[in-house]
């Protein structure tokens, strides 16, 4: 966690020295590209997205500085229930709402961000690893104990196994995160998958929970034999090992960058801005690959928030874009941004 902290103050630096843009609004009325009123932004959600946020929050901070950006990484279950409760002006989330979620009371868009691979990493000395989707289903669901079983030498025939036994790391939040990795495992593992998706499973006996992306990060690494599923950006920055995973076309690909961007490519996107690229196809796709999201309300009734907001989407769709993979996330597709940025414009602000 201070490892990865460090890291992104570092890389927030970096961002201030960049130089300043001045980007309209994009609201419904004539575009706003001077400075903004004074305005207070809070969100909460996803940690998955958390250190993207970080990074723009801080180089956006020059650009409009009487507006400032709070965001609290406890979870995307945490940030959808607050967005539906009024708690928050935005929020953000891995996983769209299901239709048994309490819903937000009031028309709201998702804007995509950033994309970026979920690792499956893991603490074991000099071995790189190779998985399967049916083998890191049995590993997750307790069939597999320890490192030198058979299923894993298959898929690891060159590798030396250690006798080690296996230590799974999860989530105990409501997590995007484990959505989407529960999602791969049920699309490409569905026989030897059996605890379902969502944002919370009920996990076998022995295993062990931390909260939010950084915590499962270093449970891991502070544990000999663990495994868990951490995004990108966190694995990177707290120095883990991580498998390459084998796609739906057959093929072992290590989590990067440009993985998960062919992974985002080639996902269908829904008329709101949802999309699932896990498990796409693509013979270089990553299949843990995870989208995320900012929730707004369509309608602003705060003029100063609500013109904060579309400055700091369309922020998040400019100079974001350009900062994303010094932080270890991937720019969102080409098609996707374009239509992104027409979605800012959808947002309407009260007269001030």
């Amino acid at each position: 966690m201070q490892r990865s902290f460090v890291r992104r103050c570092g890389l927030v630096v970096a961002a201030l020295a960049l130089p300043v843009l001045l980007i309209g609004t994009g609201a419904s009325a004539a575009p706003n590209t001077g400075k903004l009123a004074s305005a207070t932004l809070n969100g909460d959600g996803s940690t998955f997205q958390l250190g993207f946020n970080q990074v723009v929050i801080g180089s956006f901070k020059p650009v409009q500085k009487a507006v400032t950006v709070n965001y609290q990484g406890n979870g995307s279950g945490a940030g959808r229930t607050d967005f539906v409760n009024g708690v928050v002006d935005f929020a953000g989330t891995d996983a769209p709402y299901k239709s048994t979620d309490p819903q937000p009371p009031k028309p709201f868009f998702y804007f995509p961000t950033v994309v970026a691979p979920i690792t499956v990493s893991y603490n074991l000395s000099d071995v790189k690893l190779k998985l399967s989707a049916d083998t890191i289903a049995k590993i997750f669901s307790g069939a597999i104990t320890s490192w030198n079983d058979a299923a894993i030498k298959t898929d690891n025939p060159r590798a030396k196994l250690p006798s080690t036994s296996i230590t799974v790391v999860h989530r105990s939040d409501s997590s995007g995160t484990t959505a989407n990795f529960t999602s791969f495992l049920t699309k490409a593992a569905p026989s030897s998958w059996t605890l379902g998706s969502g944002s919370t499973v009920s996990w076998p006996s022995g295993t062990q929970g931390a909260t939010g992306n950084s915590g499962v990060a270093k449970l891991v690494k502070d544990t000999d034999g663990a495994i868990g599923y951490v995004d990108f950006s966190d694995a990177k920055a707290s120095d883990l090992t991580f498998a390459a995973v084998k796609n739906s076309g057959g093929k072992f690909i290590p989590p990067n960058l440009g993985s998960a961007a062919g992974a985002a490519q080639g996902a269908t996107v829904n008329p709101d801005l949802t999309y699932d690229p896990i498990n796409a196809t693509g013979a270089a796709a990553y299949p843990i690959t995870s989208p995320t999201w900012i929730l707004v309300y369509q309608d602003q009734s705060d003029a100063n928030k609500g013109a904060a907001i579309v400055s700091f989407l369309n922020y998040i769709y400019d100079q974001g874009q350009q900062l994303a993979t010094s932080i270890d996330y991937s720019p969102l597709p080409k098609s996707l941004l374009k239509q992104a940025r027409a979605q800012v414009k959808k947002i309407t602000v009260a007269a001030s």
